[in-house]
């Protein structure tokens, strides 16, 4: 019997053998676009034949493809295909595609001004990695192409998911010699995701998304910083843009590019240079170039409307490839339509009363939610009063926000 290790949720299943991996798939009935087939620990396609007492890992957004195909470039052996590109690569060839994605991400921007860049070599860079694929992969495609670029990791609290994604990211950091910021939610703030949210009526995402592109923003300006990368793909750009047509969310469609630049006082520039690359793309970047990953999703994330929206553009994706690319750099090729209103919108950007972040208010969105959650968790509020003292970063790291909090240099602790 064939053993199957399957993710998310894990388990593990048994099915007779010898057969292909295509033949494997079909009889669990997996969409071979959104999952990745690992044998003897590569990648392999549709036409791989899998002995009786074979054992295979499979990946879910990711896919091992289908009918023996060959390198586009070198006419090697190939490893992974894709359909939206009609094309296949052996692994050096698939890190060159994906790197000179990113390549052209960075160099030409879509719904930028012409000739406009992300960012340049002379620019201090901070991607936000969560230990997950696409923020690890995008820290290892920025150190290759030869950015400065440096990790920022936000402990969230989330139990035993944040202390194993902390752990692989400060790996990765040290085996790089790259230098990584750590910043624990609970230490510096006072709260972690899983109390804010129950102390509030926000959801546990709501919560986590406004706390991170506060810290986001707030390290890079403390630390001067030039720009903010984030790893949002093509999956997850194409996501939200479903959702916000779904409900015409203007302003957020507005807002949607690839570069958003900084609109006022202690705000910096944030991009996405992944956005043309998809979850699969990804997931196989790291597992050629060794890159340790976390595999499950966050266990908070159940609920959260961009997943099933996600699984929507997988179904079309199915049987019309390149349709969530046609469907995202569609609507960038057209973002002028829908920022034209936000162009006259007028609204100054200030500085927050309470933190000196930008804010269109006196009083900006995450001071305001901090103040609700430690006023619903008195336990808590001390702690956010007075922080206490920092962890000792690990080797390899940047010193925490946390530090700064418990020196009294942190002004966000309100």
């Amino acid at each position: 019997m064939v053993r199957v290790s399957l993710r998310n949720p894990d388990r593990v299943e048994q099915v007779e053998g010898p057969l292909t991996v295509g033949e494997l798939l079909d009889r669990l009935d997996l969409n071979p676009t959104t999952v990745l087939v690992i044998h003897d620990a590569g990648l392999v396609t549709a036409d791989h034949e899998l002995h009786a007492d074979a054992e295979v890992e499979i990946r879910p957004v990711i896919s091992g493809g289908a009918g023996g195909p060959r390198c586009a470039v070198c006419r090697g052996a190939a490893v992974i295909e894709e359909p939206r590109h009609r094309a296949a690569w052996c692994p050096a060839h698939f890190v060159d595609h994906v790197q000179n994605q990113v390549r052209k991400a960075i160099d030409h921007p879509q719904a930028s001004r012409a000739r406009e860049r992300m960012f340049s070599y002379a620019d201090r860079l901070l991607v936000a990695v969560s230990g997950g694929k696409d923020s690890l992969a995008l820290w290892d495609i920025l150190l290759e192409l030869g950015y400065r670029v440096d990790g920022l990791y936000i402990g969230l609290g989330i139990g035993g998911y944040s202390r194993r994604s902390q752990r692989i990211c400060e790996d990765f950091a040290a085996a790089r010699g790259a230098r990584l910021h750590v910043v624990d939610l609970g230490e510096a703030y006072g709260y972690t995701t899983p109390s804010g949210a129950s102390s509030t009526t926000r959801s546990a995402c709501g919560v986590c998304g406004l706390s991170k592109r506060y810290v986001f923003n707030k390290v890079a300006v403390d630390h001067g910083y030039d720009a903010v990368v984030t790893g949002h793909n093509l999956d997850d750009e194409a996501a939200t843009l479903l959702g916000n047509l779904l409900r015409w969310h203007d302003d957020f469609l507005a807002r949607q590019r690839p570069v958003l630049p900084a609109s006022g006082t202690n705000q910096v520039r944030k991009c996405k240079p992944l956005y043309r690359l998809s979850e699969r793309e990804m997931a196989a970047y790291c597992v050629v170039r060794g890159i340790d990953y976390v595999v499950e999703e966050c266990p908070l994330v159940d609920g959260n409307t961009g997943q099933e929206h996600k699984e929507m553009l997988n179904a079309l994706e199915r049987t019309a490839p390149g349709a969530k690319a046609q469907f995202l750099f569609g609507f960038l090729d057209r973002h002028d339509r829908f920022a034209e209103e936000a162009r006259d919108d007028g609204t100054p950007i200030g500085a927050c009363d309470r933190c000196g972040m930008p804010t269109s208010g006196e009083t900006c969105a995450f001071c305001r939610q901090r103040e609700r959650i430690l006023t619903a968790l008195p336990v808590l509020a001390g702690a956010g009063a007075a922080p206490t003292a920092a962890r000792a970063p690990a080797a390899g790291t940047a010193p925490t926000a946390a530090a700064a909090a418990a020196a009294g240099t942190d002004q966000s602790s309100g």
